[in-house]
């Protein structure tokens, strides 16, 4: 069944209970992204094993237990259900059923100032995120970029920003990341600054 869920999300992280446990998961609100247009659901782990599950104006008060092999039980309407807990990142919850080839994921909410009320709520919440998260990556990388068949660098993209600024390079100059072997990407000082 791990299979199934691990085709359709990539890149998944086992739950660690000394990672995950208090910075992540307890007292954090959880939007339930499966079935979002029919109703929207929060759930709000937290310690002693309860945990809440707000819908409108509705709150249910149930159970959750880890055991020693960090998998989940979790009481809710339908029963008790067995859960294996993943990471996509930090905001991204998955929840995969044990009993069938299901799953649920969940998105972190807790400090974010909108309202995600819809699935295009949704696509604005990750777009949003992804995009502060590139903008972080590209500020805080260093790049080389090639010349006239020559390599300049490594340089931050502020420098090459101010490069390109003063005439200095051309914006249509390749570049890589430092931890890159060549430029097979074909990524160009332009796009870094697209990105910003």
């Amino acid at each position: 069944m791990s299979n199934y869920l691990h085709k359709t999300i990539p890149n998944l992280k086992p739950f660690s209970y000394e990672h995950h446990h208090d910075s992540l998961l307890i007292n954090q609100q959880w939007l339930l992204v499966n079935g979002i247009s029919k109703k929207k659901s929060i759930y709000t782990f937290k310690k002693d094993n309860v945990l809440e599950i707000s819908r409108q104006n509705n709150v249910i008060t149930t159970t959750w237990n880890i055991n020693l092999l960090n998998k989940f039980s979790i009481e809710t309407e339908d029963g008790l259900i067995n859960v294996e807990v993943f990471f996509k990142d930090d905001d991204i919850l998955v929840l995969n059923n044990q009993d069938k080839e299901e799953f649920a994921m969940y998105i972190n909410t807790t400090n974010y100032k909108d309202e995600v009320n819809n699935v295009d709520d949704i696509n604005t919440y990750l777009r949003e995120k992804y995009k502060k998260k590139v903008s972080s990556v590209i500020y805080d990388h260093e790049f080389y970029y090639i010349e006239n068949s020559k390599e300049y660098g490594p340089f931050k993209v502020e420098e090459l920003a101010e490069k390109v600024k003063s005439g200095e390079i051309s914006s249509y100059c390749f570049v890589k990341d430092i931890n890159e072997y060549d430029y097979s990407k074909r990524l160009r000082i332009e796009d870094l600054l697209h990105e910003l």
